[in-house]
C-alpha cells in the first residue's frame, strides 16, 4: 500500500495537512498540523496538544490526515487523503519526552511544552485527493 514514494511526498516540508476525526457520536473535528511524520511504509507519529482531537481520538481511533497543494488550476491541485487508524499514545514517559525533545530542536521550547501526547497511527489506505479512478501515485 504505502511506498518510499509515498513516505517522501509526505514528509516533505514545508506542508500542512488537516487531520479530521470524530467523537464516538459521530461529532466531526478537522484540524491544521504540519508535524505529522511517516516513521516507516506504514507509520505515522505526531505530536498533539490536550485539545479536541485528541480527546476525539480517544474516544473513535480513526482519523484521515488530507494534504493538499494549490496549483495554477483547480485541475492542477495535489495531495492525497491518508487514512489512519491510532494504535497508541503516550502522555508520559519515555516516547513523549523523546518526541518533546526532538520538537524543541527542531521548533523551539514554547512549541514543545504545548506537546501532550505523542501519538501513533498505522496508515490503513491512501487515496488521492480527488478520486478520479487513478491511484493515489497519479495524484502525486
Amino acid at each position: 500500500m504505502a511506498t518510499p514514494r509515498l513516505m517522501e511526498y509526505f514528509n516533505r516540508q514545508p506542508r500542512i495537512g488537516i487531520l479530521s476525526t470524530a467523537n464516538r457520536d459521530g461529532k466531526v473535528d478537522a484540524a491544521v498540523f504540519g508535524s505529522p511524520q511517516m516513521t516507516d511504509e506504514k507509520t505515522v507519529v505526531m505530536a498533539l496538544g490536550e485539545n479536541r482531537t485528541f480527546e476525539y481520538l480517544r474516544e473513535n481511533p480513526s482519523a484521515v490526515f488530507t494534504i493538499v497543494e494549490s496549483g495554477k488550476t483547480i485541475a492542477d491541485w495535489k495531495g492525497l487523503r491518508v487514512y489512519l487508524w491510532m494504535k497508541e499514545y503516550a502522555t508520559s514517559g519515555e516516547m513523549l519526552e523523546t518526541y518533546k525533545k526532538e520538537v524543541a530542536r527542531a521548533v523551539g521550547d514554547e512549541a514543545a511544552k504545548m506537546v501532550h501526547a505523542v501519538v501513533t497511527f498505522e496508515i490503513t489506505e491512501v487515496r488521492p485527493l480527488v478520486d478520479m479512478g487513478q491511484g493515489w501515485e497519479g495524484s502525486l
